[in-house]
């Protein structure tokens, strides 16, 4: 184990760092996340950060326009408003935080980075909502993924914004999706973005899917670690890229998987979706 000397070295060789670098570099590449679009925050337990820096050296307080008293003493590494998920590798100190919520739950106490006087992403208190809310349904659960998956949002555009025909469509463009989201996928309406309000309906979606859907700008998604929640999207994604491949060719689709052979594969791989999927 390393000593808590708060050596920024040492913290950029704890393996949550180096998953955020990596994360945040891939969903760049693929085209997700322009300029300073996407955030990620990450629950992380005590004795994860611990090894790595002085937990008890706060560099600055951050107020909080919404508490949350349910996640106070929570440790959080996250990204930063305004930065570019290309160059996070580049300039992890500035663009990454790790972040303790205070006992009240009316402020986040800053352990590490965002240097510069940099702030935690602007979808904060969207993302303390639904790690709120996952954590009820499921305890394990670790972290939220904003993203601005590219056919997805296309897709917003061309498919009726119905959360069981939206759910269906994907089920149908490739076999793996219902094995992977087998509770569907939730959509918002439109909404501005980086409001309390659509953090709290975000919030509310997040006690059925993992997956919720902001038509016309991105996805969020939930996961126990950065893997699942960026393979949940990338999932979608690809069946998004499907449907909006075979739609643009003339005729349309001509055939998909049927309702039996959707059956059949949830039997196959123990997974129970919702009746109101199947007609």
């Amino acid at each position: 184990m390393k000593e808590v000397n708060g050596n920024k070295q040492a913290i950029l060789d704890a393996p949550f760092v180096r998953e955020m670098i990596q994360n945040t570099y891939d969903m760049w590449r693929l085209g997700w996340d322009e300029l300073n679009g996407g955030n990620i925050s990450y629950l992380l337990n005590e004795e994860e950060v611990t090894p790595y820096l002085n937990k008890d050296q706060v560099i600055r307080t951050i107020q909080l326009d919404y508490p949350v008293t349910e996640l106070a003493g929570k440790y959080f590494i996250v990204t930063g408003s305004g930065k570019y998920f290309r160059f996070i590798k580049d300039d992890p100190e500035e663009s990454l935080g790790i972040l303790r919520i205070s006992s009240d739950g009316k402020v986040v106490e800053l352990l590490w980075g965002l240097e510069g006087n940099s702030q935690p992403t602007s979808e904060l208190p969207s993302h303390f909502m639904s790690h709120i809310s996952r954590l009820k349904q499921n305890p394990d659960h670790r972290v939220i993924m904003h993203t601005h998956t590219t056919n997805l949002i296309a897709m917003t555009f061309t498919h009726e914004l119905d959360e069981v025909n939206f759910t269906r469509t994907l089920w149908k463009m490739c076999t793996e999706c219902l094995v992977v989201f087998p509770e569907g996928v939730g959509i918002l309406p439109w909404m501005v973005p980086g409001t309390d309000i659509i953090g709290e309906e975000t919030a509310k979606k997040m006690k059925e899917f993992r997956l919720v859907i902001w038509p016309h700008h991105g996805i969020f998604g939930a996961g126990k670690s950065l893997a699942e929640a960026f393979g949940l999207i990338e999932t979608v994604e690809k069946a998004a890229q499907i449907y909006m491949l075979v739609s643009s060719h003339q005729g349309g689709i001509k055939q998909d998987i049927k309702d039996e052979q959707l059956r059949d594969l949830a039997k196959r791989f123990a997974v129970t979706p919702p009746e109101k999927y199947f007609l």
